[in-house]
């Protein structure tokens, strides 16, 4: 790897820029791939062709290095059409539907289904919107109210689980060689992913509280309960156009899911060693190759899926590998935005030095270390807004970041990653180009943007006030994890839960206030 100063950064920045011009993170990350290959050659006097060999080369070498999650990902979108096909989730709607007497437990139902389903973002959002939205109609919640939960729930419950897809994509661009690998990295951080875990506390704090809503979707939730609930958007896609079957049972949805988290657990403590070299669970959790493991329990659970549909002719099995292929297809784009995130990571760190050149610049600038928490979450915010993706922000952030810890504040490392970890989550989860918001909304039946404009100051709610805990926690770090975690998580939710108390009452959106009085919090069902 050679020095070649300012350059380093030109990878990262073509990247960034495109995105935020063209909305294209593949092309955007192509192009800076690119740019770092030719900078590479340049420097190193070699011909301009080898830059495309070299390319091709990191490609080819990121791609074998990380196969497992590519495996695993084809895996859980086979897994997910087939339970779709199956007519699982039509099933449990159906149960579902008698089942709540009230809005608030309409909507806790609906909160704690999507948390039940962290595996995946993209399968969260299709199964919850789909299966939840009839009960939630019953009560006149609005389509708005919904999606936000829908959304909201996926991205913040898949960030903090370590067996999801998410999760296995955050631990393969962590740079290798630290002192923590990707998984004790990762459970280290997911406590102070201070923006995930204030997400699922308002989510379920909205479900619980009559009058805790604000802006936007106070509107959406008075004009929900006057005039009844629409549709506001177009809510078929390929899933929802899919012919399920009409045998399904409510376990056609439960049985695959579980054999799945039972499989990739005990998976994880195999890959681990915890039969082979007698370590303990915790050392075993940390040792253990995650994707690998996932993969292992997405074929366990296909397998199970199989002998419960097949023999009990749910579907031919013609269609049931119709189904898987159609899911393996689904998952065709995140694999390319991973392969190409982790050759641009490689470039900048491997090749061009482009994380010890920053942290050179950031020790001789005078930037406090301690600030660096805060900073990293807003780019990251910013950076997922303007593309409409997480993982893409994951791949250009986190080498960079953790890189820049290691050199200057070792202590840091982990925090900077939550931080960046919880900035990426936001701006995905407020842009109106993320293939989530877009998935949630459709799911949900409701219009994009309306989707947004209510969302929005949810999330910042949230964000806001994770900033200042990302300030507290970096100006006590030295502490030690034991003393400024649960300072700046207390700091945190102090903040979060007087914002919550106060906003209702200073935005309580535009409108006919006096529906609010109309007893609809129960219906004869």
């Amino acid at each position: 790897m050679q020095d070649v100063g300012v350059w380093s950064i030109v990878p990262p920045i073509v990247a960034i820029l495109l995105a935020v011009v063209t909305k294209e993170v593949i092309f955007s990350l192509v192009c800076g791939i690119l740019s770092g290959t030719i900078i590479y050659v340049l420097c190193n006097q070699l011909s301009l062709i080898q830059c495309f060999s070299t390319t091709v080369d990191i490609m080819i070498a990121k791609l074998g290095e990380n196969i497992a999650m590519i495996v695993f990902l084809a895996l859980l979108g086979g897994l997910v059409a087939v339970i779709t096909k199956a007519g699982g989730s039509n099933a449990y709607a159906a149960w579902a539907r008698g089942r709540f007497k009230s809005r608030r437990a309409a909507l806790t139902a609906t909160a704690s289904f999507s948390a039940c389903l962290f595996l995946d973002d993209y399968f969260n959002c299709i199964t919850s919107g789909t299966v939840m939205r009839p009960v939630t109609d019953r009560f006149n919640i609005s389509r708005e109210k919904l999606s936000y939960i829908v959304d909201m729930m996926a991205a913040a419950m898949a960030i903090l689980a370590p067996i999801s897809s998410w999760a296995a994509s955050v631990m393969s661009y962590i740079p290798q060689g630290g002192g923590l690998t990707g998984m004790q990295a990762f459970l280290h951080a997911a406590p102070l992913n201070f923006y995930a875990l204030g997400t699922i506390f308002m989510v379920f704090w909205m479900c619980v509280r009559k009058k805790g809503d604000f802006g936007p979707m106070a509107e959406a939730e008075r004009r929900a309960r006057r005039e009844g609930v629409h549709d506001t958007a177009e809510t078929e896609n390929e899933i929802t156009r899919m012919e399920v079957s009409s045998k399904g049972r409510v376990w056609d949805l439960a049985i695959p899911i579980a054999a799945l988290l039972i499989f990739s657990v005990l998976a994880m403590l195999y890959v681990g060693g915890y039969w082979n070299e007698n370590s303990n669970l915790v050392q075993a959790f940390g040792a253990t190759d995650a994707p690998t493991a996932l993969a292992l329990g997405g074929a366990g659970a296909l397998i199970v899926a199989f002998f419960l549909f097949i023999p009990r002719k749910i579907m031919p099995m013609s269609e049931f590998f119709k189904a898987f292929n159609d899911g393996v297809k689904s998952m065709v784009g995140a694999s390319v935005i991973l392969t190409l995130a982790w050759s641009i990571s490689s470039v900048c760190r491997d090749y061009l030095g482009t994380g010890d050149y920053v942290a050179r610049i950031v020790r001789e600038s005078g930037i406090p270390i301690h600030l660096l928490p805060a900073i990293a979450m807003i780019i990251a915010g910013l950076l997922a807004f303007a593309t409409g993706t997480s993982w893409g922000t994951f791949g250009i952030l986190i080498p960079i970041v953790v890189t820049i810890c290691e050199a200057l504040a070792p202590e840091m490392a982990v925090l900077s990653l939550s931080a960046v970890l919880a900035g990426s989550v936001f701006g995905d989860q407020v842009s109106p180009i993320s293939d989530v918001v877009i998935l949630s909304s459709t799911s949900s039946g409701c219009e994009l943007m309306r989707h947004v404009v209510t969302q929005i100051p949810y999330a910042l709610t949230v964000a806001s006030c994770a900033v200042v805990a990302y300030l507290v926690a970096g100006f006590t770090v030295g502490l030690g994890y034991e003393v400024y975690l649960p300072l700046s998580l207390g700091v945190f939710f102090l903040l979060l839960t007087g914002a919550l108390l106060i906003l209702p009452r200073v935005f309580p959106g535009s409108g006919d206030g006096a529906v609010e009085t109309a007893d609809l919090d129960s219906v004869q069902l």
